[in-house]
């Protein structure tokens, strides 16, 4: 069962709200408005006497515990600390509550078939400023990221893990007897191929399973990172957001996301430009990015499971807390076309 939040009880979200906005600065509070677009969490708009900003609460099950608002905010907090702009500015939290306030910006959400050099170059900027400060104490004080991955080895049982949970998908109506049956026939047997492959090239381009990344090559990552999350503001200046799995990890990880998240596609042909930027300061760099290259069909196998997550018991309890009661016929249709796609670019991925 999703344990309940201060968002389940109106009384108690306007309590915590009100504090919040005292604390932030923001006086009284006068209103407090739901905003759609939340994936993970719910989302406000927070109006006080003394200005607006957006108020999150998130989401926590049994199956998923992980410290959403912990993550972000700390995250958040450092990065703002040290002068980086490109995301709202964390304002307060309450951990209690699980709920936190940002700074609320406008624009619009990026829209797939939008992406371009700037762009590219906008994200390349945010991650390289992150890590700029990656030395500080107070980065040192971060969590690691959600799932983070310090070999091949520990990549590989990752997506490993994840086709394995797929295989409790019940099959107790027609749409779930079809998303077992892709499990079962489609992506355990593409995931067998794709694994001695990923075996085989781990020995020809002389990598090591077990072989943990050296400390010189970690980074600080925003996890989940890419235009999915992001607000185009007016100017053209995007504002990176939702960093709720952020913290310590190996970059090859976030490169791979980069690419293989489906809401707002990042073309393949920036791949090596994106990967050669974001390790041009690790040691033996060009040994890194062929790194991430040969994870990245994983990655693809990786994202084919995320998007059936809403036939698992703690991804339908996420959606609901996020939307309600939900058109779940309609979605999981669509997350199930999504993820047939996926699975097949990981071929392409290997050429």
């Amino acid at each position: 069962m999703t344990q309940t939040t201060a968002v389940d009880d109106p009384e108690r979200l306007s309590r915590a709200a009100e504090g919040l906005a005292r604390e932030a600065g923001l006086c009284d509070l006068l209103h407090l408005a739901p905003l759609p677009g939340g994936a993970n969490n719910r989302v406000f708009r927070l109006e006080g006497a003394g200005g607006c900003a957006l108020l999150k609460a998130y989401f926590r099950h049994p199956d998923d515990p992980r410290d959403r608002l912990g993550a972000e905010f700390g995250f958040s907090a450092f990065a703002w600390g040290h002068g980086v702009r490109a995301l709202p500015r964390p304002l307060a939290q309450d951990c209690e509550a699980r709920i936190g306030i940002y700074e609320f910006v406008a624009g619009r959400q990026p829209l797939p078939g939008e992406v371009s050099d700037e762009w590219v170059e906008q994200a390349i900027d945010f991650f390289r400023a992150v890590n700029r400060h990656r030395g500080a104490a107070e980065a040192q004080a971060l969590p690691w990221a959600s799932e983070a991955c310090l070999s091949l080895g520990a990549h590989l049982a990752l997506v490993e893990g994840r086709v394995r949970r797929l295989g409790t998908i019940p099959g107790a109506s027609p749409i779930e007897e079809e998303a077992s049956w892709f499990v079962r026939e489609e992506l355990a047997s593409t995931w067998e191929r794709l694994e001695g492959w990923f075996r085989r090239e781990i020995l020809r381009q002389q990598f090591e399973l077990g072989t943990e990344l050296e400390p010189a090559a970690r980074r600080v990552s925003p996890s989940d990172f890419g235009y999915h999350n992001a607000i185009l503001e007016a100017n053209g200046r995007l504002r990176f957001i939702d960093f709720e799995y952020a913290g310590w990890d190996d970059p090859a990880k976030m490169i791979c996301d980069f690419f293989c998240q489906p809401a707002v596609p990042v073309p393949q042909l920036w791949f090596d430009r994106f990967a050669a930027a974001v390790l041009a300061d690790c040691p033996e760099a060009e040994r890194h990015r062929r790194r991430a290259a040969l994870l990245l069909p994983l990655y693809r196998v990786k994202w084919c499971c995320i998007m059936l997550n809403d036939f698992l018991p703690a991804g339908r309890a996420r959606r609901r807390f996020v939307e309600g009661e939900l058109n779940s016929l309609g979605r999981a249709e669509t997350q199930l076309t999504k993820a047939r796609r996926s699975l097949a670019a990981a071929w392409e991925d290997i050429g």
